[in-house]
């Protein structure tokens, strides 16, 4: 695979994945009847998704930011484990599979973008310099 095809992958869905995060914490804020009925259902108060939207935005702002390779690690685990976390709580609380089968292409959109950061790395060498900090 070419430099161009690789941060085309790249740039295609990290932008998607960040920007269904953005979307996410963005919508935790607005007052929705629907989605205090998902909360309740779920188990969780509104205090949980605040939080969780400030952390997505900073994880965010840290996927975007050059340099920094280990916090960029982090921002993906911090990802990963919402994502992860999100889909087993709709499965756990009996939503049907329509509901959260979406949360499934979100992570196999932040693997993309996760596995295709790493391939960007190599094609500048930039990982034998992120395994040494």
């Amino acid at each position: 695979m070419n430099k161009k095809t690789i941060n085309n992958i790249y740039w295609i869905s990290t932008g998607l994945i960040l920007a269904m995060m953005l979307f996410s914490a963005a919508s935790s804020f607005i007052e929705n009847p629907d989605g205090a009925k998902m909360m309740e259902a779920m188990g969780y108060r509104p205090y949980v998704f605040h939080f969780l939207a400030v952390a997505k935005v900073f994880g965010v702002i840290a996927i975007l930011t050059p340099g920094f390779p280990r916090l960029k690690e982090w921002a993906y685990a911090g990802f990963i484990f919402d994502l992860i976390g999100a889909t087993y709580s709709f499965y756990a609380s009996g939503f049907p599979l329509k509901d959260w089968a979406f949360m499934l292409v979100l992570v196999a959109l932040l693997a993309c973008s996760y596995i295709f950061y790493h391939k960007r790395l190599k094609l500048t060498g930039a990982a034998a310099n992120a395994k040494q900090v």
